[in-house]
């Protein structure tokens, strides 16, 4: 279940304690894999940000993806975790998430406030991609740019960037 909104463990309902960074992970991991997308939070209770978070058709349109393959992860490098989804027209859907070493070191369950974004380069052979793909942001519904071999990328603390790469032929 995702903890977006407004929830509970109890009677008293408060807000998710995920960062905004946070949270765009949450929905995105849940897109990768194919989950279900169960909500904990009461509908009427969206606000607009969560709202906007769980709308997102091209985010859904990853999840419910007619080829139904989980995305699995390909790469850990430098404290980021990419995931890869194929998608039934051809393209594929790339998370990209910062993980900043969580795990690792007592710090690392804690957020300061200052922590940077993380400058990523992922190069396509590391993840077994070849040729040239047209890139777009899929939060932002917009088409970053067309790509060979890498491109490099400001992941923030504990977010992802969610991308669709379709081939260009």
């Amino acid at each position: 279940m995702m903890i977006l909104g407004e929830v509970s463990i109890g009677p008293m309902m408060h807000p998710t304690r995920l960062t905004p960074d946070e949270q765009y992970s949450h929905v995105s991991i849940f897109s990768l894999l194919a989950a279900p997308m169960l909500i904990g939070c009461p509908i009427e209770q969206l606000d607009d940000f969560t709202l906007n978070l769980l709308s997102n058709d091209e985010v859904i349109a990853i999840n419910q993806d007619p080829l139904g393959k989980a995305g699995r992860l390909v790469l850990e490098e430098d404290d980021v975790q990419v995931w890869l989804k194929p998608l039934e027209d051809g393209s594929f859907a790339v998370g990209l998430f910062n993980i900043a070493g969580y795990g690792k070191t007592p710090e690392s369950y804690f957020r300061w406030g200052d922590e940077p974004q993380k400058v990523f380069t992922l190069h396509f052979d590391k993840i077994g991609l070849k040729g040239r793909y047209l890139m777009r942001d899929v939060w932002r519904q917009k088409d970053v740019a067309e790509y060979t071999g890498s491109f490099q990328a400001n992941i923030p603390y504990h977010g992802v960037i969610l991308l669709k790469f379709t081939p260009i032929k």
